[in-house]
């Protein structure tokens, strides 16, 4: 059965509610919190009904939705839970649906290699995961890194939407430079996600170079129909071929680079690659190598290198080495 995201708010709305055995609960009480959840998920009023709701706690009474949640009337107004302990989030899975999950995840492997699903890997782990701790009743194996003061994210499935029905966009956007914030007539292209943080990349005008957004400094972002759409020839995936990170440069700043890496950290420069164009190019005795990348010499690629502190030594290209030379002089001084 299809669920839309309206009618899960009001069953994850009534479910919390009813934990709530300290307040008596009406039916208009419900719809009350349930309206008021609506608008806070959507921004917009949503008339719920009476009717509405009465259908929801039918539906989370019964077996369709493997809810069979123990909502009882008492007074002949007051709704609650006949044991206290409910919620539908505390369902355990039954094995049917363990099947589906395994059927599932082995479905969404065939996946795992387009662009689109670049993160499959990652949510089909998640899920295998997931399995695993309901079968075995432990707690979970993997445990993620969460950003909750992760900014603009609320802004993705605008901006998707837009990526998907070629519509123009006008954004307020303010720069981590920018004393004040301006106003962009956008047309977005693609999203691409780095190093935990989103960025919208498009064009402003046909004759401007490509433009990167980070959405943690979008203030606000709209839909204009009535501008058309600037609909160019962009591929993604050779747009960023010889970049790391969101900061693409002229092609003639593409550069062959050689990196020597300690024994300790060799390992994981091989079994991560810094890119996709690495190459070994030498082993050396003490257990080091020395590889060589064809990227662009941007900041990103700085970070990277700098984060390996004494354990990457740039090689080639001169300017390169130079760079990181007097950024890791300049730290020192730091800590004199």
């Amino acid at each position: 059965m299809a669920l839309n995201k309206n009618a899960l708010i009001r069953y994850k709305t009534i479910d919390k509610c009813l934990q709530n055995i300290y307040r008596e609960w009406t039916l208009d009480d419900l719809i009350e919190a349930c309206s008021d959840a609506l608008y806070e998920y959507e921004g917009r009023e949503i008339n719920v009904s009476k009717r509405t709701i009465q259908l929801d706690i039918q539906m989370m009474r019964s077996n369709k939705l493997g809810y069979n949640a123990p909502i009882v009337v008492y007074d002949k107004k007051f709704y609650r839970y006949e044991n206290p302990d409910y919620s539908i989030t505390n369902i355990p899975l039954n094995e049917n649906d363990m099947n589906v999950l395994s059927e599932t995840v082995e479905m969404l492997k065939q996946f795992k290699d387009f662009s689109l699903f670049s993160e499959l890997g990652g949510i089909i782990q998640r899920l295998e995961d997931k399995v695993y701790t309901e079968k075995t009743k432990q707690a979970p194996i993997i445990h993620l890194d969460k950003n909750e003061n992760l900014k603009g994210l609320e802004h993705l499935d605008t901006l998707y939407q837009a990526i998907l029905k070629k519509i123009v966009l006008r954004i307020t956007y303010k720069s981590f430079k920018a004393r004040a914030a301006s106003k962009v007539v956008f047309h977005p292209l693609i999203l691409k996600e780095y190093n935990n943080r989103w960025f919208l990349v498009g064009k402003v005008s046909e004759k401007k170079p490509i433009a990167t957004f980070a959405l943690d400094r979008i203030i606000a972002v709209d839909y204009d129909t009535a501008i058309p759409y600037l609909d160019i020839d962009f591929n993604g995936e050779q747009y960023y071929k010889n970049t790391i990170g969101v900061t693409v440069l002229r092609e003639e700043d593409v550069q062959e680079i050689h990196l020597k890496i300690d024994k300790s950290n060799a390992p994981y420069v091989i079994t991560k690659p810094i890119h996709h164009t690495q190459e070994i190019i030498e082993k050396l005795n003490d257990g080091g190598v020395t590889i060589k990348i064809n990227v662009h010499l941007n900041y990103e690629l700085e970070r990277i290198i700098l984060g390996f502190g004494e354990s990457m030594e740039v090689i080639k290209p001169r300017l390169l080495r130079r760079n990181i030379r007097r950024k890791l002089e300049n730290a020192v001084t730091l800590y004199k």
